[in-house]
């Protein structure tokens, strides 16, 4: 009898890990990983252990789909976030009922929706894969290996019956289109409708489909968005305290919740869990830029200067951070200039050059690419300041005036503005911007 057959999905060759925490290898050698941990697990099993570029050529697609659809066993490493695993995975999930074991390093931080499936993780601090780092996985894989092979595939347990689709099913379902589609709409009647107006629509919104013991992701996202900008942090932070548990621990709800707490004059509490955040589900730039402003409001509120420069301090090493994780997100770049400047160290004003250049840069970048975020316009505005670009504040100003003054938050940038403005070193470059930031402020 032929042995059953355990098809491997995993990256190939050595891969960054996109990790720096200390004991995390900065890259892993997977092809080591294959040969030395997967391949004689799987074997000792009893399997036949394949793995696609052990074959003449490449897979093509339909040849990859058959091998997820047909083998007894499909291992998956998402170790790191890998595209291609994570459309295999999919293909397995949805086309066999049960064998498909998800296995990943230790530290591994998968996307959020495989982060909620069960997963075999092994040790894994040498990403060469030596004999001693080998030897500790395999025993983690051999160990917990059989207990979830005949594990039950997510898709065929959230659809009873799967793939097969009964009348009432689809009935439900075009209903609960229908339902999106509604909350859609009212979502954009709260966009259009004038200030005085929105409150009321918000909480209604808020009421019809935001106080359900089972949220759908797209609902709960939206309504932070229109709580938060509406109705404002305490309020967002009362909404965010009455979410279902499994919405609440959703990373993006937490970096919101933080930001609340700040808002809601709760700065040390907001960095706690900011802090917790980055430990427990890794670095972004977006969560280092919500630190960084943490520490920049106890910056600006500190009467010591001790600890007003302990505070300058760790904004600008959070901004810093924030900048290096990813020079595409514009957001913790932008807040460097000024905070360098301010801190006055040797050398922070050639950094405070390439931090405003790497702003405006990512700026650009995101606008030519079809950038919806909010806050790209109000970013180039301080970055024309940090940079004492007169002309480019004053062919601004303008659009600030026919766009209204909150589409380019400018209740939430003008004190960044003025701190530019006493940051200028020319007479005449500060009288000018002045001037313009004074055009501004009566917007306001």
């Amino acid at each position: 009898m032929p042995d059953q057959i355990a098809f491997m999905v995993m990256p190939f060759s050595r891969k960054p890990t996109g990790i720096t925490e200390k004991d995390v290898p900065a890259d892993v050698d997977f092809d080591a990983l294959w040969e030395r941990v997967y391949q004689p697990v799987l074997e000792a099993r009893g399997y036949k252990a394949v793995r696609a570029d052990r074959d003449a050529g490449a897979l093509i697609i339909s040849e990859m789909i058959q091998r997820l659809a047909i083998a007894d066993l499909v291992v998956a490493d998402i170790t790191i976030a890998n595209a291609n695993v994570y459309y295999e995975v999919g293909v397995r999930h949805a086309a066999k009922e049960k064998g498909c074991v998800l296995v990943g390093a230790d530290w591994a931080r998968p996307v959020f929706d495989l982060d909620q499936m069960r997963t075999l993780r092994f040790p894994l601090a040498d990403g060469d894969v030596s004999d001693g780092t080998a030897e500790e996985a395999r025993a983690k894989l051999r160990e917990g290996l059989a207990g979830l092979v005949d594990g039950v595939s997510p898709v065929f347990a959230a659809v009873p019956g799967f793939p097969d689709a009964d009348a009432e099913r689809t009935t439900a379902f075009a209903d609960a289109v229908a339902e999106l589609s509604e909350f859609e709409a009212e979502i954009r009647a709260v966009r259009a409708a004038p200030d005085a107006q929105r409150k009321d629509r918000v909480r209604e919104l808020t009421a019809r489909f935001g106080d359900r013991p089972a949220v759908r992701d797209l609902v709960w996202i939206e309504l932070l968005t229109v709580v938060r900008d509406n109705l404002g942090f305490q309020e967002l932070l009362d909404y965010i305290n009455a979410l279902p548990d499994n919405v609440a621990k959703h990373p993006l709800v937490l970096e919101q919740r933080a930001l609340a707490l700040s808002k809601a004059g709760d700065s040390p509490g907001a960095i706690g869990q900011l802090q917790e955040l980055i430990a427990t589900h890794g670095e972004t730039s977006e969560r280092f830029g919500l630190l960084g402003g943490r520490y920049k409001d106890l910056y600006r509120n500190a009467q010591e200067p001790k600890e007003r420069r302990r505070y300058l301090r760790l904004a600008i090493e959070a901004y810093q951070r924030g900048m290096e994780v990813d020079l595409n997100d514009f957001y913790p770049a932008s807040n460097l200039p000024r905070l360098y400047r301010e801190r006055n160290d040797p050398g922070d004003d050639q950094l405070a050059v390439e931090a405003a250049l790497a702003t405006k840069v990512a700026c650009r970048a995101a606008i030519e690419n079809g950038s919806t975020n909010e806050w790209v316009r109000p970013t180039l505005l301080g970055i024309a300041f940090d940079q004492s670009d007169v002309a480019e504040a004053i062919r601004l100003r303008p659009l600030i005036e026919d766009d209204g003054p909150e589409t380019w938050k400018l209740a939430s940038t003008i004190d960044d503005l003025s701190t530019s403005v006493r940051n200028q070193a020319d007479p005449e470059v500060q009288a000018a911007l002045q001037a313009v930031l004074d055009q501004l402020a009566e917007l306001l």
